[in-house]
């Protein structure tokens, strides 16, 4: 997993907030999901998909923000987002979500799809940003557990350190 990974830029939701919020311990849920795609002419659909869902983003009741990403290895196309919640409510509004379903159901056969999540006391960007490439980029292992603990803005640092699902 050594292939440079893109991120577009930050794109900010109805509940965003300020970046001077983290200091004042404002608990979100982040979520990092990684689509890899079983052939590489699959990848543009996805990437077109991904970005229809972004453009919706104002919309979306609890969402704080999203990144959108995407690895430079085209023999392994690989894509997905990081997206930042107000609660698991809110980011499983949007997993329900007819659009979201749709496509879902689209790729499923496609490729190989992953994601996890984690609470966090306080956002901040860059530490959200760091801990989702370090996943994304095989520095930190993908969690396999359920065991909810808040590993601080960093995210996860071994598997038994967040809730969520790196099988979903």
């Amino acid at each position: 997993m050594s292939s440079t990974i893109w991120f577009a830029p930050w794109k900010p939701g109805p509940a965003d907030l300020p970046r001077s919020a983290g200091a004042g311990g404002v608990p979100v849920l982040v979520s990092v999901t990684e689509f890899t795609a079983h052939r590489p002419w699959t990848a543009p659909g996805v990437t077109l998909a991904g970005l229809a869902l972004r453009r919706s983003w104002d919309g979306l009741d609890g969402a704080v923000g999203l990144w959108l990403w995407a690895a430079s290895d085209v023999a392994r196309p690989r894509s997905g987002s990081v997206s930042v919640w107000r609660d698991a409510r809110a980011l499983a509004g949007f997993v329900a979500r007819h659009d979201h379903v749709r496509i879902m159901r689209a790729y499923r056969d496609r490729g190989a799809l992953r994601s996890t999540s984690w609470q966090v006391t306080t956002f901040e960007h860059g530490a959200t940003l760091r801990a989702a490439r370090s996943l994304l980029t095989g520095g930190s292992p993908w969690p396999t557990q359920d065991i909810a603990a808040d590993p601080g803005p960093a995210g996860p640092a071994h598997p038994g350190q967040r809730p969520g699902r790196a099988d979903a």
